[in-house]
């Protein structure tokens, strides 16, 4: 259900959620809440600070997802080789 929700999230900047972009690394789960371990396409990203914030809207809509913290990470960096097939074709790749 969080992996769904976090399917909404849309990378602005490429037009697709981060799901798909194969931004998501790990969501772990726990009484203490949600921990989303995510990347962003390049360590630079003027989105940072948006899909943080829609993560943790996002994830934090599931019911009794308690507390979601978002946890970026660059390693392993992010690559084109990690987008799914769907997200391949709509980039044109």
């Amino acid at each position: 259900m969080v992996l769904a929700a976090l399917g909404e999230v849309i990378d602005s900047e490429l037009g697709l959620d981060i799901v798909s972009l194969g931004l998501v690394y790990d969501v772990d789960g726990s009484d203490d809440g949600i921990v989303v371990t995510y990347t962003l396409t390049s360590p630079g990203c003027p989105l940072g600070e948006q899909i943080a914030a829609e993560i943790v809207a996002a994830a934090g809509s599931v019911p009794g997802a308690g507390r979601v913290r978002p946890r970026l990470v660059f390693s392993p960096p992010w690559s084109p080789e990690m987008v799914d097939e769907d997200a391949r074709f709509a980039l044109g790749y």
